[in-house]
């Protein structure tokens, strides 16, 4: 992220439909929106603005398979080749004995591994603090962002005409 502060023009919705409305609407009128912000996830929202379905499960394939991984080959090493001890009748190398602790590492190395992943993702962790439009988007409002940095005055009087025409009940500018 850059340290340049970009000045930001957003509207505040009050209900979700009318922020996929509005989506809808930009996308008719060419607008390129820089940002949507919810309180919660908004159904249908990412392919109206053109986002792809995530990968994160990918990962968290590839971290659980790992765990199995370090978990099973580190049992079969521990039990045949540095500690070999028979006990309970059970041979050198018994698989079914294994699997508790095989699943609970899988499930270990997907859950941390995504979370950290996402972290890096999303650019988030201690010390980063990421500058808010407005405090009630986290609560109950909705928002569209314009970054109006650099453009004319003529392109803010149309958003701001795009705001009032989709019904939001805020506009304001920030800048960040």
């Amino acid at each position: 992220m850059s340290n340049q502060k970009k000045d930001i023009l957003y509207g505040l919705y009050n209900d979700e439909e009318y922020l996929l409305k509005a989506v809808d609407h930009a996308n008719a009128e060419g607008l390129e929106i820089t940002e949507v912000f919810t309180p919660f996830p908004v159904h249908g929202l990412d392919p109206k603005l053109g986002f792809a379905e995530s990968r994160l499960h990918i990962t968290g394939f590839v971290y659980g398979m790992l765990g199995t991984l370090t978990a099973f080959l580190f049992m079969t090493w521990v039990f045949t080749r540095d500690w070999p001890i028979i006990f309970g009748g059970k041979p050198y190398f018994s698989a079914p004995a294994f699997i508790p602790i095989t699943f609970e590492l899988t499930v270990l190395f997907a859950a941390v591994g995504m979370v950290v992943t996402f972290y890096i993702i999303c650019g988030l962790g201690p010390g980063v603090t990421i500058p808010t439009l407005d405090d009630r988007i986290t609560d109950d409002k909705f928002c569209i962002a314009f970054d109006v940095t650099n453009a004319e005055e003529s392109l803010t009087d149309k958003l701001k005409g795009f705001f009032s025409q989709t019904g939001a009940e805020e506009v304001n500018t920030k800048n960040i």
